[in-house]
């Protein structure tokens, strides 16, 4: 074994020569599972308690791990826990929508410390690119000056090839060339030193619900979610799959049918620019969907055929997509609110009853648990994911 890689059950590896990998190992174990003591953690990633041990020190030591508060009843000492240090990492999340951008500051625990929001007729890169300029320096003076060192990065979460859909969001035509082949690290290199992680926004909605959101009984589950346009992700052996290219989980491009039999996509009828597109017709102000906070309590006359219409498509979809990957779950969240979602996923639970399932294993629909925040949160935990915790999809054993 001299020279080797000696790993234990689940993936640990003993050798000091690869540290980090064991460092990503036991950051991901706290933050997926919660506090535990080292005894805890050795037994479950199959490293010594010695090796743990100092590993754990050392994460402590550089701030990234806290004490917790010593667990008795045991026989012997107290344990103490060994918990993530919500003030070790801070990440800055952008979500760039067709009709909204949002910039939010995410502490290593999850939670958002400040967030800026603008809203536009349709997303241009100079408009916006100033925009996370200045609000990176609003959200800065809103905390205390000696944590703005450890703001580890820049994500990015946006539509890819977002040149595509000028027609759909009202653009003039050309107006989005601009976005074709910008290098967005670079335009970002411009004010700002940090990293920049770019990512489908969609994706980072699904990994902001896989690494926060309520649920963590389901390792293998479809996600679908609702903004201007519907998009989705995958989440497979218990981690965010996003494909070679980045872009697995485009729901929104499945198949579907108009009215007239004419071939659609799910994003021209389960989408709230469809909604949008009614309130307009009935000469109401749609601008009404993207404000902060939601309140479309005054709309319902429009939104419960819209709620209706989408919980039919959604309900072929998550069909479509089990008949691929025999999915558990199918997890619904949206950027309306939590009213909304209950109602929608109530109503895929009905419609999914009619449904043709010969074959097929009706997956449970559950109800998302991060909401509207969920892109710029998940954009805001790449930098946060990609540095410090255990990626499964590069190539590295499972946890």
């Amino acid at each position: 074994m001299d020279g080797g890689l000696r790993k234990g059950g689940t993936g640990g590896v003993n050798q000091t020569g690869v540290r980090d990998y064991n460092e990503r190992l036991l950051l991901s174990m706290i933050q997926r599972h919660g506090a535990m003591p080292g005894s805890d953690l050795a037994r479950l990633v199959g490293l010594s308690p010695q090796t743990v041990s100092v590993i754990l020190r050392k994460l402590e030591s550089d701030g990234l791990l806290r004490r917790g508060e010593p667990m008795r009843g045991k026989v012997g000492k107290p344990s103490i826990p060994m918990e993530l240090n919500p003030d070790g990492l801070l990440s800055f999340g952008l979500k760039i929508g067709r009709r909204s951008a949002n910039l939010l500051l995410l502490d290593f625990a999850g939670a958002v410390r400040a967030q800026v929001n603008t809203a536009y007729a349709y997303p241009l890169p100079d408009a916006l690119f100033a925009f996370l300029e200045q609000g990176m320096e609003e959200l800065l003076q809103k905390i205390a000056p000696e944590l703005r060192e450890r703001v580890c990065g820049i994500g990015i979460g946006l539509p890819f090839e977002l040149w595509k859909w000028h027609a759909l969001v009202g653009a003039p035509k050309g107006a989005f060339d601009a976005w074709r082949g910008l290098d967005i690290p670079e335009a970002v290199a411009a004010f700002s030193d940090l990293p920049v992680f770019v990512v489908n926004d969609a994706t980072a909605a699904c990994r902001a619900e896989h690494l926060y959101g309520p649920r963590r009984d389901f390792g293998d589950y479809a996600y679908f979610y609702i903004g201007s346009f519907v998009g989705g992700g995958v989440v497979l052996n218990d981690t965010v799959f996003e494909g070679n290219q980045g872009n697995a989980g485009a729901l929104g491009s499945m198949p579907s049918t108009g009215p007239l039999g004419e071939s659609r996509q799910l994003i021209d009828v389960a989408s709230i620019h469809l909604l949008e597109r009614r309130l307009v017709e009935a000469g109401l102000d749609a601008s009404v969907l993207w404000r902060q906070p939601q309140d479309w309590s005054g709309l319902s006359r429009y939104v419960e055929p819209w709620i209706g219409e989408t919980a039919q498509e959604l309900a072929k979809a998550a069909l479509s997509i089990c008949s691929v990957i025999d999915f558990e779950a199918i997890l619904i969240d949206g950027a309306f609110p939590a009213e909304v979602r209950a109602e929608l996923v109530e109503r895929v639970e009905r419609y999914l009853v009619t449904q043709d399932k010969r074959g097929l294993i009706a997956p449970k629909i559950v109800a998302g648990g991060v909401g509207e925040n969920a892109r710029a949160i998940g954009a805001a935990s790449g930098p946060i994911f990609s540095q410090f915790l255990l990626n499964r999809n590069a190539g590295l054993s499972s946890i």
